[in-house]
């Protein structure tokens, strides 16, 4: 099998795994617990916590949760008035903005993925709580104007939330922002965990209640996740260029490989280069991926797969349901090596000229 798909999950890595195993098996005790195994156990979690904040804003504290979807959630629902966030967010962001039943301002993207800064400063007007905004796009990899975005919502006294989960040690989080959700598994870590970046003064009310252990949130926390997080932050931090450097690479032999019968999706400068997205006109996706089994891809996020309609990403771009339907998203990181990625890449292509030369 070759793995395509980063976006949806990345794989564990080996460091994180060995940092995880002596939680598993031995270290059991209960991290909020006052006696010296207890204490052990909480030291990890702290040391964890240091490794996670290492790559993010100065003036803030990391808060655990059980992933992405709740850091956003507790954001979202923990802020006051009214909502702006952009069409091409996470379910977790649009679901969550909806459910809160505020009133809601979403900014259009132009046909590369991008903000415009014009509807930004318009959309953002006084009584807006909380602007919600993603780094990089899981679905097209297009990094969004963060720091500008933080300004208008500064100016009318709003909070800013930066959903980091696919951009945290690849993009650098800017100093502007107010609240930062974060997952373990896109960066090699395990899955289960996530936390949210609290900057300092901001006070959120509980989104969960039962026992207050992480400042406002609660829940037992898992050593073992915890310090397989921060193992994988502190590779992201030591990795960080090497990790781009090879992206890069992988990113330009594939743009050269799938030649001009393929059309990128999204922006190609402003972009994370981990994450290609490409239509061909007439392909059938679901056709493609059962002819090519050995290779894990995707036909948009893995979040919304099964559902039955078409990206709400790609729709924002201005695309039809035809082009959408036609797209895949290749994602390669790390581990991906290049004759995998070629081989893979000379596969998909080949099948799919098979269904329309």
């Amino acid at each position: 099998m070759i793995y395509l798909d980063y976006q949806a999950t990345t794989p564990l890595a080996p460091e994180a795994l060995m940092a995880m195993l002596p939680w598993l098996e031995q270290g059991h005790a209960n991290p909020h617990s006052p006696h010296r195994a207890g204490r052990q156990a909480r030291a990890a979690v702290e040391v964890a916590r240091d490794q996670v904040a290492a790559l993010l804003p100065q003036g803030g504290r990391v808060v655990f949760t059980s992933g992405a979807t709740e850091a956003l959630n507790w954001a979202i629902k923990g802020a006051s008035g009214s909502i702006v966030t952009t069409a091409i967010e996470h379910a977790a962001v649009l679901d969550t903005a909806h459910a809160t039943g505020r009133d809601l301002t979403i900014l259009p993207v132009d046909d590369e993925g991008l903000v415009a800064p014009a509807s930004v400063a318009s959309g953002v007007a006084p009584g807006t709580g909380l602007v919600a905004a993603m780094l990089v796009n899981n679905e097209i990899g297009t990094v969004q104007p963060i720091a500008a975005l933080a300004e208008e919502a500064h100016r009318v006294g709003a909070w800013m939330l930066c959903d980091a989960v696919q951009g945290y040690g690849r993009i650098a989080i800017p100093d502007g922002v107010d609240l930062v959700a974060l997952s373990a598994h896109k960066i090699h870590g395990p899955k289960g965990i996530g936390a949210l970046w609290i900057r300092d003064g901001i006070t959120l009310p509980p989104l969960l209640h039962g026992g207050d252990q992480e400042g406002g949130r609660s829940g037992t926390l898992s050593p073992a996740l915890c310090a397989g997080f921060g193992v994988a932050a502190k590779l992201m931090a030591a990795r960080g260029e090497e990790d781009m450097a090879h992206v890069e690479r992988l990113w330009t032999v594939a743009i050269a490989q799938l030649g001009p019968d393929w059309t990128i999706n999204g922006s190609t400068d402003r972009r994370y280069r981990g994450n290609l997205n490409v239509r061909r006109e007439g392909l059938d996706v679901a056709r493609l991926m059962s002819d090519c089994r050995d290779i894990a891809f995707s036909a948009g996020s893995a979040c919304a797969s099964g559902s039955g309609r078409t990206s709400h990403v790609l729709r924002a771009l201005g695309l039809g349901d035809a082009q959408a339907r036609s797209s895949i998203r290749l994602g390669f990181g790390r581990y991906t090596t290049e004759a995998d990625l070629t081989a893979a890449i000379a596969r998909l292509d080949a099948t799919a000229r098979a269904q329309r030369p």
